[in-house]
């Protein structure tokens, strides 16, 4: 029992430093943010930090990762709570504006991260390429099941995309709102029909 006792309290301090690491990172950035501030913020020492974290660079890679894994199962669960492929696009612009209403939002952490440090790291820039082309790859799939080519699908992907910068440059839902009804006239334009949701 003690064995498992310690296991469990060594997942849950990984953890804390992991949701700690996260939040510093995204309201202060990546080089602003020292390992001492995180060990603090996580209510652990900074050897009870290094240990599962040698480097740096190994917390910002799990971090990184749970972003995207929690970002790209945001998106797939707006998608899947309609039927139209239609629909499930213009769901995509629906999440965004619920995420830009967050008040932790603070943009892609992934446009904040490759600007902060992808430059002179290839793995971040790798991670960055990654979570894009996956996104790209979720819309591109849904936008085929509409009946729609592969050029309509990157557009809409970069209305999403720019709106998140948009979005947290001027701190408001409007991008995601304005990038939406410009996906809506796109489908229509390819769909020759009017789509079920409204503009």
């Amino acid at each position: 029992m003690a064995f498992v006792a310690r296991a469990r309290t060594i997942t849950e301090r990984r953890q804390n430093i992991i949701h700690a690491a996260d939040e510093l990172f995204n309201d202060h950035g990546i080089n602003s943010t020292t390992i001492e501030q995180i060990a603090a913020k996580a209510g652990v020492s900074l050897q009870e930090l290094l240990e599962p974290f040698p480097e740096k660079r190994e917390l910002i890679e799990v971090v990184l990762e749970l972003r995207h894994r929690v970002w790209t199962g945001n998106v797939i669960s707006a998608t899947e709570s309609v039927d139209d492929p239609r629909d499930k696009l213009l769901a995509i612009f629906d999440y965004l504006e619920s995420w830009f209403a967050e008040e932790s939002f603070q943009g892609c952490v992934f446009v904040n991260a490759y600007a902060e440090v992808g430059r002179d790291n290839p793995w971040m820039a790798a991670m960055a390429v990654r979570h894009k082309t996956n996104f790209g790859g979720i819309v591109g799939r849904i936008a085929e099941d509409a009946g729609m080519p592969a050029s309509a699908a990157n557009g809409i992907a970069l209305l999403a995309e720019g709106a998140q910068v948009t979005a947290a440059l001027t701190r408001t839902v409007a991008p995601a709102r304005e990038a939406r009804s410009t996906a809506a006239l796109l489908i229509a334009l390819y769909q020759g029909a009017p789509v079920t949701s409204s503009f």
